[in-house]
């Protein structure tokens, strides 16, 4: 057996659809390109998504996964919680002592009435009082 004697396997290629070359083929006329409209248009494209006239789906769906990326401070009402309140220094690790909070809290912001008479006793630029910059 040499390299002169190799044949494909039977089924293996088909030959290429010739379109556009009389109506004698059977790939005349429109040429596959269905009849008339828009889509048988040459420079004819069609818009990312569409679906016909139908509601795309990305438009169907609703938005999600956005993550701003200010970091909001946890608030404390001061009126509720009273231990916060009578701090002799605020810290954020000494309101962490009295009062539960996650590790990953970074800011704390103190509301409330009497908020605003506890901001002499704040020795953190990590917290602050409602109303004062």
């Amino acid at each position: 057996m040499g390299l002169e004697n190799l044949q494909k396997a039977p089924g293996s290629t088909r030959n290429t659809k010739r379109i556009g070359r009389g109506q004698g083929s059977g790939w005349g006329k429109t040429a596959t390109k269905g009849g008339k409209g828009q889509t048988a248009r040459k420079g004819y494209n069609e818009k990312r998504g569409f679906e016909g006239g139908q509601q795309p789906l990305q438009r169907r769906l609703p938005k999600v996964g956005f993550n701003s990326r200010v970091e909001k401070p946890y608030v404390i009402n001061v009126e509720k919680i009273i231990a916060v309140k009578n701090l002799d220094e605020i810290t954020l690790d000494s309101i962490k002592s009295v009062h539960k909070i996650s590790n990953s809290v970074k800011k704390v912001k103190l509301i409330g009435v009497s908020a605003k008479d506890l901001a002499s006793k704040i020795k953190d630029e990590n917290v602050k009082v409602s109303g004062l910059k």
